[in-house]
Parts: structure tokens; sequence; C-alpha cells
């Protein structure tokens, strides 16, 4: 409920885990004010997300029995007062709850119904179970990250569930309420893992398409197949990151490494990146990475170290733009992205789930708020 550039918009959260939770806790982020909607059985039964669950920062929390016919009703009240409202159930769960689209649309016309799913609400796939290695096996992405030689490599669950759905679910909901400004009128925004991931392929299959690509991993020119584009392992075990891609940039990775004026094969030789690969190598393992970052960073090379996640939240660069802030005793990923005006802001408290049941509802005028934590409509942590 902070400031920030959506403040004063209302998003209803069904909870869930991955990409849902994260697309709306970048919404809070962003100064929404984010209600997360627990189960009142698992309230009850004491289980947590615990205290490092930094989805869920904030956001408030209430725990509703959705099974039940009061319960639904709470739910659907909070539609009436909310502009948005978001689940990551499998495909016709919230219709038999009486929470889909059509029932909640009735009561707030101007809703934004968002969804997310792994393979959509519709097709051949849609009913089953998947995760993130799943969804991008499926869409070729997974296919092209690798080392020439080698299996796929998986990119932990960056690629599909985070940006192929979180990022894609919440640039839907955005365009929905821009839209909705004009229409009056809400709409259902069918965000699939899926269909993200492949959109963000985009840019590979047009170098596929014009011959510029092989679909082969390992051998092109942003997959570790090129030498000015990898990483090298230096003489205390660490690693730089080389993206020396154009000419200019090049020039400075060679000076730099030492390398320059000797007979090296060309850049864009593809028959000498081999022999290029094995130079480059062979001079990285001279130094060690903090020596070799006193050498190129900062310099226009394109080289970085590989840091570790620890390491990342201590960095100098990281700390003078605060992309590591401590929230909450522990440092999280700053909120992004940054405005001029109506800079985002959070305490980074996860909500516990229910903890600010009695709360929320006071606050939004259920009147009857003793009443449902009676009948055990809503529950209490």
């Amino acid at each position: 409920m902070g400031k920030g550039p959506l403040s004063g918009v209302r998003v209803i959260e069904l909870a869930g885990i991955g990409p849902g939770p994260f697309a709306a806790m970048l919404l809070a982020d962003l100064g929404a004010d984010v209600i997360r909607v627990d189960r009142a059985s698992a309230v009850r039964a004491g289980e947590t997300a615990g205290g490092t669950d930094f989805a869920n920062r904030g956001k408030r929390s209430i725990a509703i029995d959705l099974k039940s016919e009061r319960g639904k009703e709470v739910v659907l009240r909070l539609v009436e007062k909310s502009d948005v409202l978001l689940e990551g159930f499998r495909p016709g769960v919230t219709e038999r709850l009486g929470l889909g689209p059509d029932d909640c649309l009735a009561r707030n016309p101007k809703l934004v119904y968002g969804r997310m799913t792994g393979w959509g609400q519709e097709g051949p796939l849609a009913h089953t179970a998947g995760h993130d290695i799943g969804y991008i096996a499926i869409t070729g992405a997974l296919h092209a990250i690798g080392r020439a030689g080698g299996p796929p490599q998986v990119p932990l669950n960056l690629l599909g569930d985070f940006a192929g759905g979180s990022m894609y679910l919440v640039v839907g909901i955005l365009s929905a309420l821009l839209e909705t400004r004009t229409s009056g009128r809400g709409q259902v925004v069918d965000t699939a893992i899926v269909d993200g991931a492949a959109h963000l392929s985009t840019f590979i299959h047009g170098f596929l398409r014009g011959g510029l690509w092989e679909d082969r991993r390992g051998v092109n020119m942003l997959d570790t197949g090129a030498p000015w584009y990898d990483v090298y392992e230096t003489s205390d075990g660490g690693h730089m990151a080389v993206g020396a891609i154009e000419p200019q940039f090049y020039a400075e990775f060679l000076r730099r490494l030492g390398v320059e004026g000797e007979d090296l094969p060309a850049q864009h030789d593809r028959s000498g990146w081999p022999a290029l690969r094995e130079r480059f190598a062979a001079v990285f393992r001279t130094k060690t990475r903090d020596e070799w970052t006193e050498v190129f960073v900062p310099s226009d090379a394109c080289v970085a170290p590989v840091l570790s996640m620890n390491e990342a939240a201590e960095h100098p660069f990281n700390t003078s733009r605060g992309v590591f802030p401590e929230m909450a005793g522990h440092p999280q990923p700053a909120p992004a992205p940054r405005f001029s005006r109506t800079a985002p802001e959070t305490d980074g408290v996860p909500a516990l789930p229910g903890g600010q049941t009695r709360a929320v509802l006071e606050d939004l005028g259920f009147t009857d708020a003793e009443t449902l934590l009676k009948d055990g409509s809503v529950a209490q942590a």
C-alpha cells in the first residue's frame, strides 16, 4: 500500500505459488494495494509462507474459506471494491468455486480478471500439471540454451515462470487497466507461460529465419558459440563474463586482455573461433577474478565478473544504486523500474497468511467482520 504509480489500484490475489504471487508482488512494489486471499484451512492448520517469502512483501492478507457460500460472498464483496483479481489455478477451478470471470464481472463490470497458467485455459495440455522446465522445453527455448555437444542447460525458473509468466501477466493487467479508462469495461487477461516464453524468443526466431542462427545450441553468437560471448575461468576458480560483440568493444577487449597485435583469427571468422577461445582461456587463467575485474571494470570492453548471489548483494555497483536494499532484515531485490515523480516504496515485510484478516475487513467497510470470524467464513492467524 505504499506510494507509486499504481497507488489507488486495489488487487485481489487468490494465493498460489510461483509466477502469480510474483506478479502480485510487482504490482504491490509499484504502489497497488494488494490483498492476498489465503485458504482459511491453511491458516487454521498453522501453515505459513515463512518470513523470507519475499514474493509476499508489501501485501495485506486475509484468510477465507473459498468452499463456503459465505466465504465466496466475501471474495465477491472484495471484488466489488477492487480493480483487479489475479488467480493462478488450473482452468475451471475458480468457475467451480463460483469465482470465475463471469461471476466476478457480474459484480464489478470494470474488473480486470488476470489468469496465470502454464499451458493456457484451452488446448490439449490445459488441464495437466506442469512446471517451468516443461513450459520452456515445448517452446524450443530450452533446446537453445547450452554448450555445443552438451545437454540443454536449465536457466533456473527465471525464463518461464517469471519472464514468460509473471511479467506478461503484469503487462496484460496494466494494459487492460489502461483500456478500461476509455471503455469503462473490464476484461479477462489469459496469460500462459508457454505463450510468454515463446514470445521472448522472437529476436532469435528472426535470426533463425534470416539465416543468421543455426537451430542447434552452442554454435551461435549469443549461446557461447562465439568466443567473445562466453565465460572464462580465472586462476582462482572464478569466472569472467565476456560480451564484446561490437567491433570497437571487441578491440577494447583485446587491448585490455593483453593480446592486441597478436596474429589472431578475425572476430567473425567462425573457422578461427576454436583458436580464439583457446587463447582467451589461457590468458584468463593467468589472473584471479578480482585482478581481471580491476583490468576490465569499468571499461567499454563489456566484461564483468561472475558474482554469486551473496556477492551481488554487496557489490559496490549494486550498493551504489540500491539494487539490493535491506528490507525486513534481509537484502532483497529492489522494486523496478524507477520513476521520477512516483517512486515506489515498500517495507518489504511479508504478509503472514491470514494475519490481517480482521483489519482488512474493517478497513474495507465490512461491518460483519466479527460474525464472519465466528462462523468460520474467514480466519485470523
